[in-house]
């Protein structure tokens, strides 16, 4: 269904519970999450979101961690707890979520790359000026939105996932993805563990073991805490959905 602002899907258990808020990557869409979706148990209530600037969901200015935790609290439904589970970008703003609303109770972030070079972030200030790249085909531009998103030989270019992220315009086919977005700069990790900890939000942060854009004692310097998850790449929830089911709040 499409929320007031963001594209959103709920589903699962209707009972009174923990639901969870699943928020994808970067250069992603939610469908990513479906892997995951059909690993729960029948007792979990879930949530999925387009965040700004990506798939069904609009465009906005400018893209910010705080800003579009705000967007998701605002389809977030009235009453409840939830639970909120991000993957790289999208472990941000989990976090971000947690630190202004306070019925997120629990916070998982897996993925998220912690240690940013100075070369990392002028490249991606580059990549968010080009303009989109319009393609003459529907089937290219979703093969581009599996390479731009680093999901080769995780998603097929044929799937439904990759075709919500891609949106036909004048005279073919581009992203849905807003270049924009790759501006949103480095995350400062202590201020947002700070944040959700003013809240209550038990935090867990997790990465695979073969994560390329994390690595084990990176994440550990952030919180000694954190769990890696051994043999899992950094997209683990499309290719090992099952491995995340034990840090679950359910």
């Amino acid at each position: 269904m499409c929320g007031v602002t963001l594209w959103v899907e709920q589903g699962g258990s209707t009972e009174p519970g923990t639901t969870l808020v699943l928020l994808h990557g970067l250069g992603h869409t939610a469908e990513v999450w479906r892997p995951l979706l059909a690993e729960l148990p029948p007792s979990a209530g879930w949530l999925i979101v387009d965040l700004p600037g990506h798939g069904r969901s609009p465009w906005r200015e400018q893209y910010w961690f705080d800003g579009v935790a705000a967007e998701v609290a605002a389809v977030l439904p009235e009453a409840g707890r939830f639970a909120a589970v991000g993957h790289s970008f999208g472990g941000v703003v989990a976090l971000a979520l947690a630190a202004a609303q306070p019925a997120v109770r629990s916070v998982l972030g897996f993925g998220i790359k912690v240690a940013w070079g100075d070369d990392e972030l002028a490249a991606m200030r580059v990549r968010a000026t080009r303009p989109p790249r319009v393609l003459p085909t529907e089937e290219e531009a979703r093969a581009a939105f599996v390479r731009f998103g680093g999901l080769d030989g995780v998603l097929a270019a044929g799937s439904p996932a990759a075709a919500s992220g891609v949106t036909a315009v004048e005279g073919g086919w581009q992203l849905a993805t807003d270049p924009q977005t790759m501006a949103v700069g480095a995350p400062d990790m202590p201020a947002l563990l700070a944040g959700a900890a003013r809240h209550g939000a038990t935090v867990t942060l997790a990465a695979g073991a073969d994560d390329h854009m994390v690595t084990p004692d990176q994440l550990r310097a952030v919180t000694p805490e954190a769990v890696i998850i051994p043999g899992t790449p950094h997209n683990l929830h499309v290719t090992h959905p099952r491995a995340l089911l034990d840090l679950l709040p359910l």
